[in-house]
């Protein structure tokens, strides 16, 4: 069970063997989520007062970034534990406030819809599975995963608010969730670009991630500032 979690994961077109900076491009372009996190943390304390919750989310950017350098040079089963859930804690997160600041739904419902967010996250997968016969997560390199926290997105962006609509929340999350589908798309066709890219398209789904993550915080700085 101990060296399971050593095990070499061997999951992007850039690595071809394994060594620590076996995946340069990947590695290094986890830079842009450590920027993501600085520029989110700035805005969030330049708030007035300053956002605690945002500054909570810029800090789990960061550890996005951390937890990714460590799977893309390290390459082992708990580094990639380590990349899995930082993600997963601020996806879950930002549900939470934007359930809260953004929709302004009671306790309960907040606490019910991510309840719900999460069964469906963690059956999506299997359900797919069963129907389609196939490792589904396999055929889309990972990124099927990702697809419940899309949905989730612009489920939000079409329930804003009738009052705060002028403050045009809805609108920069429905642009943010088709950046996040572009950069998923990248994601997706890592391997298969390697016949022709042999880095790979990774390093531009932490670009481009990066810029989805600080553009979020962003939102959500943006609508308690402007909407109260």
């Amino acid at each position: 069970m101990t060296m399971g979690w050593f095990e070499p994961v061997m999951a992007y077109c850039e690595r071809t063997g394994p060594g620590f900076w076996a995946e340069p491009l990947n590695a290094a372009s986890n830079a842009a989520f450590l920027l993501a996190a600085a520029a989110a943390a700035r805005r969030a304390r330049a708030a007035d007062p300053p956002d605690r919750a945002c500054l909570g989310l810029a800090g789990l950017i960061a550890l996005v970034g951390i937890g990714s350098f460590l799977f893309h040079t390290l390459a082992v089963t708990w580094a990639m534990y380590a990349d899995i859930i930082p993600i997963t804690v601020f996806i879950v997160a930002y549900l939470v406030l934007a359930l809260h600041r953004f929709l302004k739904l009671p306790r309960l419902r907040v606490e019910a819809a991510t309840a719900g967010f999460i069964l469906f996250s963690f059956t999506l997968v299997p359900t797919l599975d069963g129907l389609t016969g196939s490792d589904i997560s396999a055929r889309t390199n990972g990124s099927i995963d990702y697809l419940p926290a899309a949905l989730a997105l612009f489920t939000v962006a079409a329930l804003d608010r009738p009052e705060t609509r002028f403050v045009g929340t809805g609108r920069r999350l429905v642009v943010v969730g088709v950046l996040f589908l572009i950069s998923l798309t990248v994601r997706t066709i890592d391997q298969v670009a390697c016949a022709v890219l042999p880095t790979g398209t990774h390093a531009l789904w932490h670009l481009l991630n990066a810029l989805v993550l600080y553009a979020l915080v962003a939102t959500a700085i943006r609508h308690r500032a402007v909407a109260g």
